[in-house]
């Protein structure tokens, strides 16, 4: 693995059943406290509305949360979907954060509603424009991150001048165009998208044009990963994963399940199987020598200049494993490309 490709953290805030919002609010706040601990160079909560398993839906309010129980990690959003929000808003929230922490809020966008249709009208009123909006959405986003200028009628107080880090999030090549053209760092979803991954790559580092925030293209990219002490532990708690994606993709989102023994009649009930040509078919699953391979055969294959980790396990002390065996796999892999 090349000895600058970082490791970040993608959390979803899960809620397992038999638990509670609270429980994974607190449990987000202490996952990021290990991956402090353990080097990761960020940690990021993503934006779900009307989900039961996903409690991160006031996202700007976790992420204070989170960064105000660290204190070196970078902290931000994978992503804020902007078109449920006015670009004045998130300028405002997110010029807070960085004033209450400054040099460690990341901002990431998206342009999906992170929900279903009818909850996407509630958070908006109006689903004029939406995302068709998107780029216009991120350059008056951007327009308010700069210094105010002397004539300027409307202004991000909080936010102006801060110009904090702004990524475009995309499942598509739509984001890597857009991220291209603005000159910005750019995370691609292959933790639940993988169809396009390698071709938005190749579209974002084509067409990069560079920008006084970023010189050269920057590429994150989504992993799945569960990393257990054996391979048949892992394979067993990552059907949390399996379940909960099928449950989605079957129109029934609901809270983490337990791991089950075998997925294959729950495939087959479904017609389908996610880890074969699926979303989850880039996922990294088993004891730490096949997370070794598995991880950096997604490098190599990739060239990712960071890769961002999402590992959805039910049992809490598990998952914080998972990310602790992840830390110890990604130093081997570092020290052996630098030496």
């Amino acid at each position: 693995m090349a000895g600058m490709t970082a490791l970040s953290v993608l959390d979803l805030a899960p809620v397992a059943e038999g638990s509670d919002v609270a429980t994974a609010l607190h449990n987000s706040m202490e996952l990021a406290r290990r991956a402090e601990l353990l080097g990761f160079r960020r940690y990021w909560l993503a934006e779900h509305h009307s989900m039961p398993g996903v409690a991160s839906a006031a996202t700007a309010v976790v992420i204070a949360q989170v960064a105000a129980a660290t204190s070196t990690i970078r902290v931000g959003s994978g992503g804020i979907m902007l078109p449920n929000h006015a670009p004045l808003q998130i300028a405002e929230q997110f010029g807070t954060l960085e004033a209450l922490f400054p040099g460690r809020i990341d901002l990431g966008l998206g342009r999906a509603p992170g929900t279903d249709q009818p909850t996407a009208r509630a958070l908006r009123r109006t689903m004029a424009g939406g995302a068709e909006r998107f780029p216009q959405d991120v350059v008056e986003l951007l327009h308010y991150l700069e210094p105010a200028e002397p004539d300027q009628v409307v202004r991000a107080v909080p936010g102006e001048g801060t110009r904090l880090p702004v990524w475009i999030l995309g499942s598509s090549l739509f984001g890597a165009q857009l991220a291209a053209m603005l000159g910005l760092p750019f995370a691609f979803a292959s933790h639940f998208a993988p169809a396009q991954l390698a071709e938005a790559i190749a579209i974002y580092r084509e067409r990069f044009e560079p920008s006084e925030r970023l010189a050269q293209p920057y590429v994150m990219l989504g992993l799945n990963l569960v990393a257990a002490e054996t391979d048949a532990e892992a394979r067993r708690l990552f059907t949390s994963t399996e379940q909960q994606f099928l449950a989605l993709r079957t129109g029934r989102p609901g809270r983490m399940p337990p791991p089950v023994d075998d997925m294959a009649e729950r495939y087959a009930a479904a017609g389908m199987d996610l880890t074969r040509d699926g979303p989850l078919s880039r996922a990294v699953v088993g004891a730490p020598a096949t997370v070794r391979a598995g991880l950096q055969a997604f490098v190599d294959a990739h060239r990712p200049d960071e890769v961002i980790v999402t590992s959805q396990v039910f049992d809490f002390e598990k998952r914080a494993r998972s990310f602790e065996i992840l830390a110890e796999v990604g130093a081997e892999l570092g020290s052996e490309a630098s030496a």
